[in-house]
């Protein structure tokens, strides 16, 4: 029997305070984040018990109970109060999966600042564009990354403290401050910050069409859906040994891999290596895992693995397994049920919408290929573009909209109300993607709205892409589209047209993609380099990524009367 029972009478009877119940939210005025995931779970009697498995890249191993995860969440809460931080400030994370980043993340909310979890893998103008638009006051990282920072401090006015989790003094230049999480004072106590339902708690970054990336603000009161959906959609039981593979620099990596699986008080692990199915199969193997959270990109780099090598490994453990971030598409839930004797349950949500809206459950009758149904307290639709009613008529496709109202629903963007503002449309929020709904009410994904590109489930902004093309020498214009792509559903396709004097080469298109690898991320760096004489633009001289992407994908081409005359 699942936690959630029967989806049906779930959805009829539920309400978000059912959620916020069994939290105790509120209870002696308490609502912030940082003590549900720790403190209250000692409180409950439970400090002993395993909070976070960590295995790192060479294999090597560290654990810590939640007695462990409160006391160093105190430590940095202490450390960063002591330093000069206020609430209300903005403290970025950027590291790599260390035990550091999860623990300081509750750190960072016990003593009432703003968290802002970035990407490690971010290039310096990726990293600049973010903390200049936060206008972040400290940021934790490691040795490894803190020479990224160092290129753009100076532009960075802001930016009062640098502090290192890995390094002594001596390595250190003046201006910055390292802290021993496992080496500090232990800090039995700590008076938690008196956080409202609204206050302001995480600040993730997406991607946009246009303009800089966007900063969607999330507040305290979030918990009370993280916390349900990670207990009915990924079906966490006491017993369970949970593993997100999602990177916390992303909105999953922090609503599923620290919120939702600590206020239920369950014990996740944690791989900080890169992508192999062996490492994989062995870790699930080792740990014991029992619930898993991924990406259909990884599903997909699994399945070219073929069978062979799950079957070298004892998965007997896995008792569900849930997908994130793009469609998941038919065969690979009939390969998971091949591969592991049970299919992968798709799950649908956004930066934006702070926890997942729309989902398949335990015990469900799964549609391979369909998003699922609305989560209960979630009213889900699909409404007609141009005036934003709901569609009837099964099987047309239209926009997906949710009925604002839920806890983790973003409150705004970050210094940018007009464009929050713009989310809404006839008393629905418009998620950007198109969808239809069957006769049996599930839902099946059908694309973007928009120009974004969705790259491994990661999201990543054209806009950005082609401001950093523009910096390379021989680059006159740009336009960035996403391209098919087997594993990773897309990859960035950028077209290219040279300035005088440059003529198309491999090393040319090398030269380039490594350019954009540096300063953005990997994620965004071309995988394909198409150069081009000129783009096509309207009359006004606005590139037509339309166009590009119409032909690469095979659409119909559309309207093009707007088309600058040749």
């Amino acid at each position: 029997m699942s936690n959630i029972g029967s989806y049906e009478e779930k959805y009829k009877t539920f309400d978000w305070e059912i959620s916020a119940e069994e939290l105790e939210y509120g209870k002696n005025g308490m609502y912030n984040i940082g003590y549900y995931c720790s403190d209250r779970i000692c409180d409950k009697g439970f400090g002993k018990k395993i909070a976070l498995i960590w295995q790192g890249f060479k294999g090597e191993t560290k654990t810590f109970t939640y007695d462990d995860i409160r006391i160093y969440s105190n430590v940095f809460a202490k450390f960063l109060k002591d330093n000069g931080l206020q609430d209300g400030d903005r403290v970025c994370i950027f590291m790599d999966r260390i035990p550091e980043l999860y623990i300081s993340f509750l750190g960072i909310l016990k003593m009432g600042s703003i968290a802002q979890p970035l990407f490690s893998a971010f290039g310096d103008e990726a990293l600049f564009t973010r903390l200049d638009d936060a206008k972040t006051k400290a940021i934790l990282t490691t040795k490894k990354h803190v020479r990224k920072i160092r290129r753009i401090r100076e532009k960075l006015p802001e930016l009062t403290k640098v502090i290192v989790v890995d390094a002594d003094d001596k390595s250190l230049k003046d201006d910055e401050i390292a802290i021993s999480m496992e080496n500090a004072p232990r800090v039995e106590h700590f008076d938690v910050f008196k956080a409202g339902k609204e206050t302001p708690s995480v600040l993730h970054y997406t991607s946009g069409t246009t303009g800089k990336p966007k900063g969607a603000m999330h507040v305290h009161a979030s918990i009370i859906s993280q916390y349900i959906t990670a207990k009915w959609v990924l079906d966490i039981m006491p017993d369970d040994i949970y593993w997100c593979t999602a990177d916390p620099g992303w909105v999953t990596g922090t609503s599923y891999g620290i919120i939702g699986p600590w206020a239920n008080g369950v014990t996740q692990v944690v791989l900080d290596s890169g992508f192999s199915s062996e490492n994989w199969y062995q870790f699930i193997e080792k740990h014991k895992v029992t619930v898993w959270y991924t990406a259909p990109t990884a599903i997909r780099l699994l399945m070219k693995d073929g069978t062979d090598v799950v079957k070298k490994h004892n998965l007997s453990c896995l008792r569900h397994l849930i997908s994130v971030g793009e469609p998941l598409n038919a065969e690979a839930v009939l390969w998971s049920e091949q591969a592991f004797g049970k299919p992968f349950y798709d799950s649908y949500w956004q930066t934006e919408t702070g926890s997942i809206v729309i989902t398949n459950y335990p015990e469900m009758k799964v549609k391979p290929g369909s998003m699922g149904k609305a989560f209960p307290g979630i009213k889900a639709t699909i409404v007609d573009p141009k005036n934003f009613e709901p569609i009837t008529k099964p099987g047309t496709v239209g926009l997906i909209a949710l009925k604002p109202g839920w806890p983790a629903m973003f409150r705004t963007y970050w210094a940018n109300k007009e464009l929050y503002d713009g989310k809404f449309k006839n008393g629905w929020y418009i998620c950007g993607d198109r969808s239809s709904i069957d006769n049996d009410g599930y839902f099946w994904f059908v694309g973007r709205d928009d120009d974004v590109i969705n790259t491994g489930g990661h999201l990543v902004g054209p806009f950005e892409i082609e401001s950093a093309l523009l910096e390379h020498e021989a680059v006159a214009e740009s336009a960035a589209i996403g391209k098919p792509d087997p594993v990773n559903m897309e990859v960035v396709k950028a077209f290219i047209a040279l300035k005088p004097g440059y003529e198309p080469s491999a090393d040319l298109e090398l030269s380039i993609m490594n350019f954009i690898r540096k300063k953005l991320s990997p994620l965004a760096m071309p995988q394909e380099i198409e150069f081009v004489k000129s783009l096509p633009k309207t009359r006004s001289g606005k590139i037509m990524r339309r166009l590009l992407h119409a032909k690469e994908w095979g659409e119909e081409i559309g309207d093009t009367s707007t088309l600058e005359d040749d």
